[in-house]
């Protein structure tokens, strides 16, 4: 401290003997600090790959994914050493909540029980599918999107977005995974309760492939609690960070993080940290050494 009150002093126009003399320090040791600070900064190289981690995650990142990101480009670092950097650099992702309510569940249609009773563990691919309506704000109006989750490996497998919540919008949302999946009769499709999903175009369009129909409990997100992560996922890590002017630059936005992010990158701790795509890669490639040779 008394070599900061020196450099002070100096720049008064008092003569660094002196000001050293009055204030009982040094000589030699106040001209070497001032070398010191000559000196350039260490650059922590943890801290590089952290930023660069938490800037590849979209700045959605927060200290356990952050830390398995490290690990697996073979930079370790323990959590407490990923905190502690993360304050000392600022890293912190910053989210705004907006709600709105998407479901309409006060109407006269059929509503289908709950077959998949909370059984979010899938052990096989295309055996059970979660969907849902959320929105989103863009300067143009509110535009919606129906995402269809496969349970197994958690990607999003289908998607529709339009300005309205027709049950249009989740037809065109299921169709996609049908196209993308091929999913053989008896897969259970979830959903709320929302007029959209009892319609009966969307109906119509479950039985023709064989597919069971199944439905959250009046009142219960819990039901559908992994498709109501997905949206909060989607909302706090890509969503709430941007102001849209349209509904075409939101539409390609959303797309984006679904492609590009979701499904290609994100860490999942419910796929032991791997993203859902390169989860699926491997469950493919462990059934095939599974399978015996036929001799």
């Amino acid at each position: 401290m008394n070599y900061q009150l020196v450099q002070q002093l100096q720049k008064e126009a008092i003569p660094a003997v002196h000001a050293c003399r009055v204030l009982e320090v040094s000589r030699s040791g106040y001209y070497a600090s001032q070398q010191r600070q000559k000196r350039p900064a260490i650059i922590c190289c943890i801290s590089v790959h952290l930023q660069a981690a938490f800037a590849a995650s979209g700045h959605t990142y927060g200290s356990r994914r952050l830390q398995t990101s490290l690990r697996q480009q073979g930079v370790i670092a323990g959590r407490y050493r990923v905190r502690k950097l993360m304050k000392q650099y600022d890293i912190r992702p910053v989210w705004k909540r907006k709600f709105i309510h998407t479901t309409d569940s006060k109407h006269d249609l059929p509503i289908a029980d709950n077959k998949l009773n909370r059984q979010f563990e899938q052990a096989k691919p295309n055996t059970a599918w979660v969907s849902d309506i959320t929105y989103i704000r863009t300067r143009s109006g509110w535009l919606y999107l129906a995402v269809v989750l496969d349970l197994n490996s958690r990607k999003a497998v289908g998607w529709a977005m339009a300005p309205h919540m027709q049950s249009e919008l989740v037809c065109e949302a299921l169709q996609m995974a049908i196209v993308q999946r091929n999913p053989s009769a008896g897969l259970i499709v979830h959903s709320d309760r929302g007029s959209q999903y009892a319609s009966a175009k969307y109906q119509q369009l479950l039985t023709k492939h064989g597919f069971a129909c199944s439905m959250s409990r009046k009142g219960n997100c819990w039901d559908n609690a992994v498709m109501e992560r997905f949206f909060l996922n989607l909302k706090m890590e890509r969503v709430w960070r941007q102001e849209y002017a349209n509904h075409r630059e939101a539409m390609n936005d959303v797309a984006d993080y679904i492609v590009a992010f979701y499904n290609n990158v994100r860490l999942h701790l419910t796929l032991g940290n791997l993203p859902p795509n390169l989860y699926e890669q491997q469950m493919a490639e462990k059934k095939l050494i599974l399978v015996p040779e036929i001799t």
